[in-house]
This record gives structure tokens, sequence and C-alpha cells, in this order.
């Protein structure tokens, strides 16, 4: 009986066996979501779970912590709660939702459960989670600077999701890059566009600078708009060829 339970253990797989099946993202989610990620996906294998039960734990718990950003935004703004209580609650929360994303992946392509159907709700969770992300960064710079066109807060949302569209296309036959080197110089550059990064630093801004989420918002806006802009004219370069 101990030997049988000793061949099971040894035939599951590890925290690094699932790391190695991530689909990347950047330095900073390679580094620390996808590993996080791992760790989950053991933990649920163990505990024979299936992975759409972690993709709606990511989509319960980013809604929640996006829905409490949003209802506290005001009592922070007059200061009648401390920035950091709200700002820690998003940092924990979006990244071990993101960390929930890398893991139902890396779940389903070890134990062999990824399905088409699968891979359409991970998709759907991704884009209500980030809409939610969306209104709470901008709810808190309207909450902090009444005076914040709305214009931007269209475009910010509007380009923010670049990001989320970039990431399924590179998932298909056709995916190519601009910048192909994968040296790290580069891929410190590409931090702007790591979302595990990205949600990392919108923690932070709550939680010690709130005052500064409307900047926070036109950096993102810029890069965002940017990334889209050249993507549009490498894609139509490569298909004029």
């Amino acid at each position: 009986m101990n030997f049988a339970i000793t061949l099971a253990e040894a035939d599951r797989p590890t925290v690094a066996d699932f790391h190695r099946r991530n689909r990347g993202g950047g330095v900073f989610s390679e580094s620390v979501s996808q590993w996080l990620g791992a760790a989950i996906a053991a933990a649920a294998h163990r505990l024979r779970l299936r992975p759409t039960t972690l993709t709606l734990s990511n989509l319960v718990l980013g809604l929640g912590t996006s829905a409490i950003v949003v209802l506290l935004a005001g009592r922070v703004a007059h200061g009648d709660l401390p920035a950091w209580v709200v700002g820690l609650v998003a940092l924990v929360g979006w990244q071990v939702a993101y960390a929930l994303d890398c893991a139902d992946g890396q779940l389903a392509r070890v134990s062999g459960q990824g399905t088409a159907a699968g891979a359409r709700v991970d998709v759907l969770c991704d884009v209500a989670a980030q809409i939610a992300l969306v209104t709470a960064l901008g709810a808190t710079a309207v909450a902090q600077r009444p005076s914040t066109p709305t214009w931007l807060l269209a475009v910010f949302v509007g380009t923010w999701m670049v990001n989320l569209v970039t990431s399924v296309m590179q998932a298909g036959p056709n995916a190519a890059s601009m910048v192909t080197s994968t040296s790290l110089p580069v891929r410190l550059v590409k931090l702007v566009r790591d979302y595990g990064a990205v949600i990392f630093l919108a923690g932070l801004v709550l939680t010690f600078a709130p005052t500064l989420t409307l900047w926070l918002i036109v950096a993102f806006t810029i890069v965002n708009g940017g990334f889209l802009l050249a993507s549009i004219a490498f894609s139509a370069r490569a298909s004029l060829r």
C-alpha cells in the first residue's frame, strides 16, 4: 500500500512541470505570475479540480477586487479611508487573479483536460475581468480628479483591450512579433506591455499615490495606442509584400 502511494506521488507532476507548460507573457509574468500559477495548478491537480474551476475563480476574484476599488474610491479620495488599505486589496487581488489565469492553462495542458469550450470560457472571463479592472482605474481617477476628461477614459478603455486582442491573435498559427529579439534589454522594454507588471504597477499606484492614477491612465493609453498603430503598420506592410 505504501509502495503504491509512493509510486503515485512519484508520477505526480511537479510545480516545475506545470511551469514548463506556461505560455509566457513577459519577464515579470514568467518570473512571478507563471510560477504562482504553476503552484496553484499543482495544488489543483492534486485536488482533481478542472481548469475551468480556476478560470471561474479568476473571474470571481478579479471582479470582486475591482468592485471593492470602485466602491471605495470616493472614500479614499475624501480621506475617509487610507489609500493603502484599498491599494493592497487591489495589488494582491489582481495578482492572485492573474496567477489563476496562468494556472488554468497550465493545468489544462499538463492534465490533458484542454477543450475548445474551456478556451472560450478563459477568453471571455479575461474580457470580463479586464473590463472590471479598467473600470476600477477609471473610477479612482475620477474620484481623485473629478475633472478627468470623459474622452480620455473612453480612449483608455478602448486601447486597453489591445493587449487582450493581440494576446489572442498571438496564439494562432498566423502569430508574428514585430520585435523577435529575446535579449534582456528588449524584454525589459516589453515590460510596459507585460500584464503581470502592469497590474503590479497599478496596485502600487493605488497603494501609495492614488492621485497619480490619471497619469497612469495617460501612460497606458499612449503605450497601448502606440502599439496598436505600430501593429497595424507592421501587419499591413507584411500583407502588401
